[in-house]
């Protein structure tokens, strides 16, 4: 089961892998219905998130979250 943690200490540690050259995408989980949900839009932490699947809106502040850390794909020069 995914877990979520304090948002600042997430985010924090995203931000390193942001400048390591990953893509980060934040994740959190519904707080109406539980479905995991993860952001579209990469390498930006919000606040708060709207559920696809029931339409809550989740305050990540409060509830924390995670993140997906997409490595680059090297290049061939």
């Amino acid at each position: 089961m995914a877990q979520d943690y304090p948002f600042y200490e997430v985010a924090t540690e995203a931000r390193a892998k942001l400048l390591e050259g990953y893509t980060i995408h934040q994740k959190f989980t519904c707080c109406r219905c539980r479905t995991r949900q993860t952001m579209a839009m990469p390498n930006v932490f919000f606040h708060e998130g709207k559920c696809e699947e029931c339409g809550a809106i989740t305050d990540i502040l409060m509830t924390g979250c995670n993140y997906v850390a997409i490595a680059g794909v090297p290049s061939t020069h």
